[in-house]
């Protein structure tokens, strides 16, 4: 079996779907890349036996058929270095050596059968079809990613909500202190479906997503799903159980709203939470007529500090105190250049949204706030 391949082509292939191999793994096979060369394309694929990753090249020269897995570390080090070239790969099927001729030298090394590599499971018989543009997709993990939880004894909460519906798709996340629902009407689906898709794949996705133009289509059933964009397959398994009512949650009635400049805003938390208490990172927030006043203080070491910012307010005056860290990531996921904070009161979550929100686009962050100690 011989097949002519670039060898950036390759080594850009390959690099993304390596992420989905882990540093130790059950299976020794899974330390390797299935390499499969049929009718002039080469298939490759990685997986960790959960999440398989895979994606195609098209050879211009070829002869043979067949399948085998290389160690992923060994062929990724070799062409990390190597310049734009074609490289000559020849594969002798009976004992598996690989040679691999460039213009100015060779590589030998040894692969494995590919036969014994594991394949992913097959969907059920009812599966749901939804099809979402990759930029939107992208846009909704991004957003929702960081407010995952890491949560052994609820693992739905460890993953990003996918709920569709004929009217939008919403995607949402929540580790129980903040949540994202960030809802989008450019997609739609043909009935009412949802699944939770697991950190490691949603990573993965949004390291593939921006290379990626047109549309994803997406099959799921009750424990696996399937992702198949324009340069990459990927088959994982679902998180399983049900996520809880995101909306019963968010607050509805919000009568004291606050407009303000999100990046003068995250500048002058960073300043303050310097001075705030390690153990809680908590800071105050007093809103009166047109003004914020941000503060926070550490007993144990005596500091303290306080900035008041303009913003559009005309509710009555309040307090209200929140993790200054958790604060400064909702407002670093959101892209408007003002941003409203709703409240009802000191004891309930705050929500904040972008001012104008983006075309087809729905999103809502929430925090719950802390007790402060005065």
């Amino acid at each position: 079996m011989r097949f002519l391949v670039s060898s950036t082509t390759l080594f850009s292939h390959l690099q993304a779907i390596s992420r989905v191999i882990n540093s130790k793994n059950s299976l020794p096979i899974l330390d390797c890349i299935l390499i499969e060369l049929n009718d002039g394309t080469i298939t490759m694929t990685a997986s960790d036996s959960e999440t398989t990753l895979s994606t195609s090249i098209e050879v211009s020269e070829y002869e043979g058929e067949g399948r085998f897995a290389i160690s992923s570390k060994t062929i990724l080090e070799a062409l990390k270095e190597n310049p734009e070239q074609p490289l000559n790969f020849n594969i002798n099927t009976e004992t598996m050596e690989i040679t691999v001729k460039y213009p100015n030298g060779k590589y030998s090394m040894m692969a494995q059968n590919g036969d014994e590599y594991p394949l992913p499971k097959q969907m059920g018989s009812e599966v749901v079809n939804l099809t979402m543009a990759a930029d939107v997709m992208l846009t909704g993990i991004n957003r929702c990613i960081f407010a995952t939880a890491d949560d052994e004894l609820r693992p739905v909460m460890n993953g990003i909500y996918f709920d569709i519906s004929q009217q939008d798709v919403t995607l949402v996340s929540s580790d129980g202190h903040k949540l994202v629902r960030n809802k989008s009407f450019a997609s739609t689906g043909n009935e009412k479906a949802a699944f939770i898709l697991a950190k490691k794949p949603s990573n993965l996705l949004k390291n593939l997503l921006p290379k990626e133009q047109g549309d994803v289509q997406i099959c799921f059933d009750d424990k696996n799903a399937m992702f198949t964009m324009e340069n990459y397959q990927m088959t994982c398994r679902l998180i399983e159980g049900r996520y809880p009512n995101y909306n019963s949650v968010i607050p509805q009635n919000n009568p004291h709203k606050a407009v303000v400049d999100r990046a003068i805003f995250i500048s002058a938390l960073k300043r303050v939470s310097v001075f705030s208490s390690q153990a809680s990172s908590l800071i105050k927030l007093s809103l009166k007529e047109n003004s914020m006043t941000i503060s926070a203080q550490d007993i144990d070491f005596s500091t303290s500090a306080e900035e008041t910012l303009i913003c559009q307010y005309d509710g009555k005056d309040m307090s209200i105190g929140f993790k200054s860290s958790f604060l400064i990531d909702i407002l670093n996921n959101i892209s408007s250049q003002n941003v409203i904070i709703e409240l009802a009161d000191p004891s309930r979550a705050g929500l904040i949204v972008p001012e104008e929100q983006e075309e087809n686009e729905d999103l809502l962050m929430l925090l719950m706030p802390m007790m402060l100690n005065d």
